[in-house]
């Protein structure tokens, strides 16, 4: 079963998205989340997903439907390739914090940062 928003509201001074649904329930996606999480071959690569950091600050320029079964969210990092199928963007929202938790876990790991300008390894000249 597709679960298809009632209402999508995009807000771009919290970068947020709002997903509304006919069975009462509502997601707000940040810009951020949603990037990370962005279905493209560019994140999601061929199996193997590459770790998206220093998005704290990205947010969407514009969000477009896709045909009767997607949007097509244009990020303003320039990032636009990716499709969130409604099933997508339900499960995101349905598994939002998990999904975020999973993510601040991955960045440690890796030794990322969300900030683009925080870097662990500094140039000393």
């Amino acid at each position: 079963m597709t679960m298809i928003p009632s209402a999508i509201n995009l807000h771009k001074a919290s970068k947020t998205l709002t997903l509304k649904y006919p069975s009462g329930e509502e997601f707000h996606l940040p810009a951020e989340f949603l990037r990370v999480h962005s279905p493209s071959a560019e994140v999601q690569g061929h199996g193997n997903p590459i770790l998206q950091h220093g998005k704290i600050n990205v947010g969407i320029n514009k969000i477009e439907p896709a045909g009767q079964y997607a949007l097509k969210i244009s990020f303003d990092d320039g990032h636009d390739s990716g499709l969130f199928t409604w099933q997508y963007l339900y499960q995101l929202g349905q598994r939002q914090d998990a999904l975020w938790a999973d993510y601040l876990e991955e960045l440690k790991k890796a030794g990322k940062s969300r900030d683009p300008s925080e870097s662990i390894v500094k140039l000393m000249l």
